[in-house]
């Protein structure tokens, strides 16, 4: 709370009311008459004069709330004890604000918003805020009392930035505290004032010299990177997106000439033979191997492999798709049936790996699009 006073400039009748506490700040308030303040209790020496004797006031730190009454000559102090009542005092009103600072440092000391190794810096009062400016800490309060238990502390240890934002008439200090910005407001003329004292404060408890360094000891050291840096491209952009077809999970269907999707045969060339011969998949074979002279007859039977394609495996195959196509079987134009499976096979096969070229190709545009619009 503040320097101990040598107790052979304390009247004798302050002494024996002392017992083993200390005076930790001293206010006089004119001619002989003195207000003490221990961790403990305000003290109020009265001098003798024309109408009284020499005497000592005490008042007890454990108030819930102090508030002021202001006069032209003389102002009062009240201390509200809750249940216990309240204990006033007067002082000439020019030593307010002088006296006001150490009891208001010990009444914070006598409710544990202080400790008792904490000193009380500097007290502000603007209209209906307190400000409490201490070693470690900020004390604010806002309300018509001078200080209650319904305060806002900021403890120098959360304290991560302090800024003003000024305005014309009142500007406002921000203290970020806990990752949290806390405004004060302020009157401008002032602001400056205050704001220095908050941080010589906030200085002094991280022991730093300056400002920029007390933001090094807070911010870390390495900070995240940008977004950007986070993302490493490779070279290739095969690399990029895993290359070949598998990574992407990407098939693109083949459309035929009107547009619709073509049913893909299945990467066995026998399996594809076995759906042909069953009926499931011979929409597709027959459309495949529809002539180049004939586009009509190509149409037709591109729609129909659309429509057979859609069944489900539950239902009942066609059997007449094949013949309605307008082709005969492979095995009719062929006298040897080994010969003819052999050509389906092969026709199947060099389909399929066009299939897969052109399906390549889409997968290297849709990469060499995504490349260029990263």
């Amino acid at each position: 709370m503040g320097l101990t006073i040598p107790t052979m400039s304390i009247p004798g009748i302050v002494q024996s009311s002392l017992g083993d506490e200390h005076v930790a700040a001293k206010v006089s308030l004119g001619g002989e008459d003195i207000l003490y303040v221990t961790p403990t209790r305000t003290l109020i020496y009265r001098a003798d004069g024309l109408l009284s004797d020499e005497s000592v006031e005490e008042y007890p730190h454990d108030a819930e709330r102090i508030t002021v009454s202001e006069g032209r000559r003389k102002s009062t102090i009240t201390l509200d004890y809750g249940i216990d009542g309240t204990e006033k005092f007067k002082i000439p009103t020019k030593r307010l604000h002088d006296a006001l600072h150490p009891v208001i440092a010990g009444v914070l000391n006598g409710a544990g918003v202080t400790d008792s190794n904490e000193q009380v810096l500097q007290t502000y009062q603007f209209s209906e805020l307190t400000l409490v400016l201490t070693s470690a800490r900020v004390v604010k309060h806002v309300g018509e009392a001078i200080w209650d238990t319904d305060f806002e502390q900021f403890h120098f240890a959360d304290v991560t930035s302090l800024d003003v934002e000024e305005g014309n008439v009142s500007s406002q200090i921000i203290i970020e505290a806990d990752g949290r910005p806390q405004r004060i407001k302020t009157p401008s003329d002032r602001t400056r004032e205050v704001r220095e004292r908050i941080e010589q404060g906030l200085l002094s408890y991280h022991d730093v010299g300056s400002y920029a360094e007390f933001e090094q000891t807070v911010v870390p050291d390495d900070p995240e990177p940008d977004a950007d840096e986070n993302v490493s491209f490779a070279e290739d952009d095969d690399d990029v997106f895993g290359g070949g077809v598998e990574p992407l999970n990407a098939n693109p269907p083949e459309l035929n000439d009107s547009g619709q999707i073509v049913e893909t045969p299945t990467a066995d060339p026998l399996g594809g033979e076995s759906e042909s011969v069953n009926g499931g998949g011979a929409g597709t074979v027959a459309a495949e191997a529809t002539p180049a002279d004939s586009p009509s007859a190509s149409s037709g039977t591109a729609t129909n492999t659309v429509a057979d394609g859609m069944q489900t495996d539950g239902e009942e195959p066609d059997e007449t798709v094949f013949a309605d196509s307008g082709f005969e079987s492979a095995s009719e134009n062929l006298d040897d049936p080994v010969e003819a499976q052999l050509a389906a096979l092969t026709e199947t096969v060099e389909r399929q790996n066009e299939l897969l070229e052109r399906q390549q190709k889409t997968i290297e545009r849709l990469i060499s699009e995504l490349s260029r619009g990263r």
